[in-house]
């Protein structure tokens, strides 16, 4: 007889095994068919046709969604309308629980699922103990992510519900915490002892952010409390919806999201970019991707600090930041400090307005390329003060070219010269036509904006304090 303890395969194995048994039991006492794991009949949300699941009809780029902007707050939100519809995009969210109402509804979903109501006697699951012998040795994988089960109990608290993503540094769930009956994102970083002293570095810099911010006004993601289950540490953070990766996928691809949206969202950007600077900290990870917004969709936080650090303690390298939003000043290992944040911001609002990315290099070699038929050259001042300098230039500050021969397979070089821009700001947004002659009118102040946010040499760069004041936003009020 063998006494070693089962795996969690086997264990899962004998349950699915004895599921069956009862099913088969309840089939012979009730002769009707068991649904197969691919039948559909009983289970509305899986009527799903291959129509259900195809994108939006993507417009022409000359069509953009209209936006009527009302005064932009928590208790009145503004009106977005989605590409090619006058469905709103941001609407009231209807408080209270009228039984009447569809559940399931998502007026974000790609095509709405048929929804069903829940009964009032279904029992809520219970959560699940992972105390099983034998089980210690799975609570990792290989990499040192914590493998997460639905229903599991973290910290005698929360709930797992769902998982909602993985990183580089952790993963992350979304849970319901017992106590207060709220839902949160918890980050569960990797058992690693370097993971780890970058999990508690965060921590510091999230309890500076908000000793600055107690009231959380300033658009930057809200951390509750942090533990530690089974070796790893996990930070509790606010629930909020998408981030505007996700927003601009499905509302705006290809197409770009209305100026009167991004005035909503950059005025919060620049917000949150202030505290940082004013706390001395920079986020060094400024992307779509880590920016949230809640249901409503008309309020906007920064997440993700796990890259941040204090202004004094920055080190050089070329590889901070996602290469898209890298600012130059990194590539070259010129002294960087808060406003290579900046700079990301203004690669992130082109692209949400844009539909498309501003820098898509492939190296950082071609990304300081397109840089310059954007903004013109680097001046020589600023490549004598730059570590990187001359692993992209030469001895004349010629830029060095270096692209991969599609036959040879060989890495050429070939020098270029850049005396003026060839594709600015202004001619890189001239397809995208503006719907009225007041969306003209912001759109030219919008590429003002933009060109300040993506100076070339940082120390001309504007800065948050100054960008909140801009042009851009002078018929809005702050939105909070």
């Amino acid at each position: 007889m063998n006494d070693s303890p089962l795996t969690e395969d086997e264990i899962i194995e004998q349950r699915r095994k004895r599921r069956l048994e009862i099913l088969k039991k309840h089939q012979a006492q009730d002769p009707k068919p068991i649904p197969s794991q691919a039948s559909t009949t009983d289970n509305p949300t899986s009527k799903v046709t291959e129509n259900d699941i195809k994108p939006n009809v993507e417009q022409p780029e000359t069509e953009r969604p209209s936006f009527d902007k009302q005064h932009y707050n928590d208790e009145n939100d503004s009106t977005l309308k989605r590409p090619g519809s006058s469905e709103p995009i941001f609407e009231k969210v209807s408080e209270g629980n009228d039984e009447d109402e569809d559940e399931g509804d998502d007026m974000f979903a790609d095509s709405p699922l048929p929804t069903h109501k829940k009964r009032k006697t279904e029992k809520k699951p219970s959560a699940v103990k992972r105390s099983l012998a034998g089980m210690q040795d799975t609570w990792d994988d290989v990499e040192g992510y914590y493998k997460v089960i639905l229903m599991e109990e973290l910290d005698s608290r929360y709930l797992v519900q769902s998982n909602l993503g993985k990183g580089m540094f952790s993963s992350v769930v979304n849970v319901l915490d017992q106590k207060t009956k709220a839902s949160f994102a918890i980050k569960i970083i990797r058992n690693n002892e370097v993971m780890y002293k970058a999990g508690m570095k965060e921590l510091s810099i999230l309890e500076r952010l908000q000793a600055a911010d107690p009231e959380g006004r300033r658009h930057i993601i809200r951390y509750d409390r942090y533990f530690m289950h089974k070796n790893h540490l996990c930070m509790v953070f606010e629930m909020l919806s998408l981030n505007l990766r996700d927003i601009l996928k499905k509302f705006g691809r290809n197409v770009g999201l209305n100026i009167k949206a991004i005035q909503v969202y950059a005025y919060q950007m620049f917000t949150a970019l202030q505290l940082l600077e004013e706390c001395n900290i920079i986020h060094a990870d400024i992307k779509p991707d880590n920016m949230l917004v809640n249901e409503k969709r008309n309020i906007l936080k920064i997440c993700d600090l796990g890259s941040a650090s204090d202004a004094a303690e920055n080190e050089i390298t070329p590889y901070l930041v996602s290469r898209f939003y890298r600012a130059p000043e990194i590539i070259l290992g010129y002294p960087y400090s808060c406003p290579i944040d900046t700079w990301s911001v203004g690669c992130s609002l082109f692209e949400l307005y844009a539909g498309q990315i501003l820098f898509p290099g492939r190296s950082n070699n071609q990304m300081l390329k397109l840089m310059m038929e954007c903004k013109g050259k680097f001046s020589h001042k600023m490549l004598k003060r730059s570590q990187f300098a001359f692993d992209n230039f030469d001895e004349n500050f010629n830029f060095i070219n270096k692209e991969i021969d599609h036959i040879s397979g060989q890495e050429t070089h070939r020098i270029l010269n850049f005396n003026k821009p060839a594709r600015d700001i202004k001619f890189r947004l001239k397809d995208v036509v503006a719907s009225t002659n007041e969306e003209v009118v912001i759109q030219q102040v919008f590429i003002l904006l933009l060109e300040q946010c993506l100076e070339l040499n940082p120390e001309k760069r504007i800065t948050p304090k100054q960008a909140l004041k801009h042009p851009f936003f002078k018929n809005s009020r702050p939105f909070r």
